[in-house]
């Protein structure tokens, strides 16, 4: 496995997008049926095969995320050589919140001087994809280019 398996759930929403791949791969619903009951297997392989598909896709479309804490807030910009990060740190000692994009958005609008700032970027050390899929499970969620340029122009002013 590339990535790993989706869960019930998202299998759930997907399941017209599977009966698709599975006819593709040339089994049929009484094939998918025995496979189930008979080569357990085999149906898992099939499954792991499909997620992998499903989630490298979705990972090739996304450009931005985010992981937010009361601590800090970083912003990553997934182009395709390279990640580019801004991250905001509250200062020590500092009451301020960071973990939603209001609690942002009135720090950086009043309380900046409590805030450190920083802005990199570096190439990928894996395949793109594969550094998406350990940033989302290791807490990262979708972001926008809004948020990316609303901080960039912050970080500038």
């Amino acid at each position: 496995m590339k990535y790993r398996i989706l869960s019930n759930e998202e299998l759930s929403h997907l399941e017209e997008d599977f009966k698709h791949f599975l006819i593709v791969n040339g089994v049929h619903a009484e094939e998918w049926e025995a496979l189930n009951k008979n080569d357990v297997d085999k149906a898992v392989q099939l499954v792991e095969v499909f997620s992998d598909t499903v989630l490298q896709k979705v990972y090739e479309k996304i450009e931005y995320l985010e992981f937010r804490s009361v601590n800090t807030c970083m912003v990553f910009h997934l182009c395709q050589e390279k990640i580019e990060l801004i991250s905001i740190h509250r200062k020590a000692g500092s009451e301020v919140d960071l973990s939603s994009v209001d609690s942002i958005h009135e720090a950086l609008k009043n309380d900046a001087e409590q805030l450190t700032f920083f802005k990199t970027e570096k190439p990928y050390s894996k395949n793109r994809e594969a550094e998406i899929h350990e940033m989302i499970e290791q807490g990262c969620v979708l972001s926008s280019s809004q948020f990316w340029t609303a901080l960039s122009l912050s970080i500038v002013e």
